[in-house]
């Protein structure tokens, strides 16, 4: 998209874009594909609405998540360039669909779930 069509994050509608495209990105990914696919062996189906729910709730306030994101992603042997992939193609989805502030804030919440996954993995470099 050029700049002059990115909008704000302000709707479910815009999250589910967000969630989509990011998701669409890591599915093809050659180094968090994987997990996804193979390892963790998502059920999109099931798991997209989830993640909707999830972001609609840090960027909107809508309080429809409920559960704690953390402990599935225990046994998945995650490392430090998960992480950083991760963040890299969020940041990257965002910048292409998105302006404003909750745009920014979008970004700024990754880097924190991030952060705080690889802090309780023990695997931090942040």
């Amino acid at each position: 998209m050029s700049e002059q069509e990115l909008k704000p994050i302000a709707t479910r509608e815009e999250i589910k874009i967000l969630v989509d495209s990011f998701y669409d990105k890591v599915k093809l990914d050659s180094l968090i594909g994987p997990i996804f696919n193979d390892t963790a062996k998502v059920n999109w189906d099931e798991h997209l609405p989830r993640l909707y729910n999830f972001w609609e709730d840090l960027l909107l306030g809508t309080n429809n998540y409920n559960g704690r994101p953390f402990p599935p992603h225990i046994s998945l042997n995650l490392k430090m360039e998960h992480f950083e992939r991760w963040l890299q193609l969020f940041f990257i989805t965002v910048d292409e669909n998105f302006i404003g502030l909750k745009a920014e804030e979008a970004k700024s919440r990754a880097l924190r779930i991030a952060k705080n996954f690889s802090v309780n993995l023990g695997l931090s470099k942040f």
